[in-house]
């Protein structure tokens, strides 16, 4: 008996990337939220991730060794929290030597906006227009 198993026409289409950051790898996709190593960028900036490993574009797959130069993942900082805490306990028995400590590493969770494939240009982030003044002959 032959079984056959369909694949959605609309999940060959999904463009995802695998990205570097921290030394950890993520598969991210547009619209996902996920949560990377410490960053040193403000709550609502745009960041740039450049260590793209691998692009999958429906049928089409491009892989770096190890990265792919121009290759780059559009996100958005959502700011900073805490992860679960991790209990650190040592013991040496027969001395009475017990220590416990704790410790909660600090992540950035990131907004995926665009992936960027190589030799596509980057959209400019977009800026605020200030309102300029006007100048009086006076000066003032």
């Amino acid at each position: 008996m032959l079984i056959k198993y369909s694949v959605s026409p609309q999940w060959r289409f999904v463009i995802y990337a695998i990205i570097e950051s921290g030394g950890k790898q993520y598969k991210v996709t547009p619209g996902q939220m996920i949560d990377v190593e410490r960053l040193d960028i403000a709550e609502g900036d745009a960041v740039e991730l450049d260590k793209v490993l691998l692009i999958a574009d429906g049928d089409k797959l491009t892989v770096g060794n190890p990265t792919i130069d121009g290759a780059r993942v559009s996100a958005t900082s959502e700011g900073e929290a805490k992860d679960k805490k991790i209990i650190v306990f040592k013991y040496k028995p027969k001395v009475r030597y017990r220590k416990k400590t704790g410790h909660r590493q600090f992540h950035t969770r990131l907004a995926i906006d665009k992936i960027n494939q190589p030799g596509a240009e980057a959209e400019k982030p977009r800026k605020t227009l200030k309102s300029k003044k006007e100048v009086t002959e006076s000066g003032a």
